[in-house]
């Protein structure tokens, strides 16, 4: 950091300083010499004029004392006193007799305490009257006491005027003195430091110094030239020692591919940010973040693209780097992260969501616009542990049991974690033993058409019943399946029995059709439409009962390629729907370009539509935007006569919920088809479409 002199130090202005200073005090005291000069001749010429003025009347008190004549001596007197310095006048007799006399008071004046040192308050003078015809002869005295306040008035003005004109001399040239030194020395000296506080220490021979006009060839000059020659010098033996640095360290600490720091060097970093922390008192987050299904961008693109995918990846990681201690790259698709000197959770969060929401944004590599996501797992020191080999492998963990429940999040790391993740893998373990022992069944609920009143179709909802476990939750298997990939497995078992039973119900008579759901990972499968095609040929099943059903997030990560697939589907008779709908991203462009029939209100809205202004207004929106893309809208999650009536009056078109049954096997649903009333259905009030 370049240094900074504050302005008190700066070489010109105490230059200045010592200039005015020296000037200012050498003024002065010259002044003070010449007011001292000056009041030695003021006093001079005060005595001169005052015996002057007693020569012009002595003769005339000569006379009166000669003649004792008290008149003509008080003229005299009177007459001295014309002059406004005159205190005393006295004229008497040798022997100190007064003839005549006049006194007047000293003059108030605010400054006699100084000029009364000079001058004193008065001073005296007397001349001898003396006759010299025939012979001289002394016939009396004349003295006169001078008043020197007048005097000394004017020598003040006068003085102030010489040590204000000294003062004043001596600041123009103080002001001469430093301009000279300013721009033959001082200038000069402030352009070279100001050159050198730009130069980068890390390249101090990047830039050279200015040598200052007209100092080419003076002492200046050559000082330039010398300092350029030894920065450049400098700069050179920095290149290469930061460049055998830098080639021995990114060998030995660094990933060679993104050029963050290896595993090894950011163990290390942690441990001493950690010991930090506990000194400080501070929290530590340790952030563990990996791209969701890297594997897929390998297969469908390449590896080298792969590899600039990560470069990619960890730049934009970086680019936060105002919010993070540290980063790292370790291994394959996972990065971690440190964020220091936190006060609480929060402040992770905030870096989580940042990273998230950079991460989400496509990345244009080689003219291909690529969409990933990443999820986060967060642990903090020291809630979650003092030791940066567990923090680190809690914060991995919690990544990948995030990404088992909902990707493209952050988690913080929880107590249980360890015991959820061995959980979860011997789930996984029975999940893939599963269908050979046969531990799936299908369930359908039905839906109501609300013009008719009958149930016009069923959904097929997979149940897995483990031999131990009892039932397991639909939401803690299938995440699992889409993440190792058996959910194509399982997704062919559901779409082949559904198959199997809308025939088995077409032989019947009874005219269902089932919605089976397809996950996204199923939707993204190439063989999706041969796999639908091969089910009802094997059951020799009309297309015309049979409905596929996929989520917003199944069709937005690649819109044109789902619309071809719905396309091929819905032209070959079978219909679809959109599930959940309005829980996912999809705008209006994108679902007006889809081929699909119906759309299905997620059940979250129509169980608080009643007491929620919000969900009811969704909900209402819902069912409009149905009719106007001419979509049937189908509910889900009724479970009341309040929210069926309001579905009613707004145009729903089909209910499915547990106010008319709960999911049943088919033995079940089928009573629910044959006898409303044992279902305990009410018959809906008819309303327009």
């Amino acid at each position: 950091m370049p240094a900074i002199i504050r302005t008190n130090n700066r070489l010109s202005i105490r230059l200045l300083r010592w200039v005015i200073i020296t000037a200012l005090l050498a003024g002065i005291i010259l002044s003070l010499g010449q007011i001292l000069l000056d009041a030695d001749r003021a006093q001079n010429e005060l005595d001169q004029q005052t015996l002057e003025l007693m020569h012009v009347v002595q003769d005339a008190a000569t006379q009166a004392v000669y003649s004792i004549d008290p008149e003509l001596a008080q003229q005299v007197v009177e007459g001295l006193f014309e002059q406004r310095a005159i205190h005393l006048a006295i004229i008497a007799h040798p022997d100190g007799t007064p003839l005549a006399e006049k006194h007047r008071p000293l003059k108030e004046s605010q400054s006699r305490w100084l000029t009364d040192l000079i001058f004193e308050n008065e001073r005296s003078f007397s001349v001898k009257l003396i006759k010299e015809i025939p012979e001289p002869v002394q016939y009396g005295i004349l003295q006169v006491k001078i008043d020197t306040a007048y005097s000394a008035e004017v020598f003040l003005d006068r003085s102030l005027v010489v040590l204000a004109s000294g003062v004043l001399r001596a600041s123009i040239l103080a002001l001469i003195l430093f301009m000279v030194y300013y721009y033959l020395l001082t200038k000069p000296l402030r352009q070279i430091i100001g050159s050198l506080i730009t130069i980068d220490p890390k390249d101090p021979g990047e830039h050279n110094l200015p040598t200052p006009h007209n100092h080419e060839h003076d002492e200046l000059g050559i000082w330039v030239k010398t300092a350029n020659r030894l920065l450049k010098g400098i700069s050179e033996s920095q290149t290469k020692r930061k460049n055998a640095e830098e080639r021995a360290l990114k060998l030995s600490r660094y990933d060679p591919l993104t050029g963050l720091p290896n595993r090894l060097m950011f163990r290390n970093h942690l441990q001493l940010t950690l010991q930090d922390a506990a000194k400080l008192n501070k929290k530590v987050a340790v952030l563990c973040c990996g791209i969701d299904d890297f594997k897929s961008v390998n297969e469908q693109y390449s590896y080298n693209l792969g590899d600039k995918l990560l470069q990619a990846f960890a730049a934009r990681l970086t680019r936060h780097s105002n919010l993070l201690h540290a980063s790292a790259r370790l291994g394959s698709d996972q990065f971690a992260l440190v964020q220091f000197n936190i006060e609480n959770a929060y402040k992770a969060t905030e870096l989580a969501e940042a990273l998230l929401a950079a991460i989400n944004m496509p990345f244009e590599i080689d003219g291909l616009t690529i969409s990933v996501h990443s999820t986060i797992g967060i642990t903090i020191f020291p809630d979650d542990g003092e030791d940066p080999d567990k923090l680190l492998q809690k914060s991995e963990q919690t990544m990948m049991l995030a990404k088992t429940q909902q990707r493209s999040q952050f988690q913080f790391y929880i107590a249980s974690v360890d015991s959820e993740i061995r959980e979860r893998k011997r789930l996984e373990k029975d999940l893939s033993e599963a269908l050979g022992k046969d531990e799936f069944h299908l369930l359908y609920q039905p839906q109501l058409d609300y013009k008719s009143g009958r149930i016009v179709g069923a959904e097929a909802l997979i149940r897995w019943i483990h031999p131990e476990r009892g039932f397991v939750p639909p939401d803690h298997f299938i995440p699992i399946a889409e993440n190792n990939g058996s959910i194509i497995e399982i997704g062919l078992w559901v779409l082949d029995a559904a198959c199997q039973q809308a025939k088995i119900w077409q032989d019947k008579g009874l005219d269902i059709k089932i919605a089976v759901n397809l996950s996204a990972v199923q939707f993204k499968d190439a063989g999706i439409e041969e796999d639908i095609r091969r089910a009802l040929e094997k059951h020799q099943l009309a297309a015309q009962y049979l409905e596929v059903e996929i989520t917003e997030t199944g069709f937005m990560e690649n819109l044109t390629k789902a619309i071809e697939i719905l396309t091929r589907i819905n032209q070959s008779g079978i219909s679809t729907a959109v599930d959940d709908f309005g829980t996912g991203y999809s705008s209006l462009s994108y679902l007006k370009q889809l081929p699909v029939d119906k759309l299905k209100i997620d059940k979250q809205f129509v169980w608080d539509m009643v007491e929620n202004k919000q969900d009811f207004s969704i909900v209402q929106a819902i069912i409009h935007l149905g009719k106007s893309l001419n979509m049937r809208v189908i509910a889900e999650g009724v479970e009341t006569a309040e929210q069926e009536a309001h579905l009613i009056e707004m145009g729903c078109n089909i209910g499915q919920g547990y106010y008319y049954s709960k999911p049943v096997d088919p033995e079940a649903f089928e009573a629910l088809l044959t006898d409303l009333k044992a279902a305990q259905i009410p018959a809906p009030c008819s309303t327009s479409n």
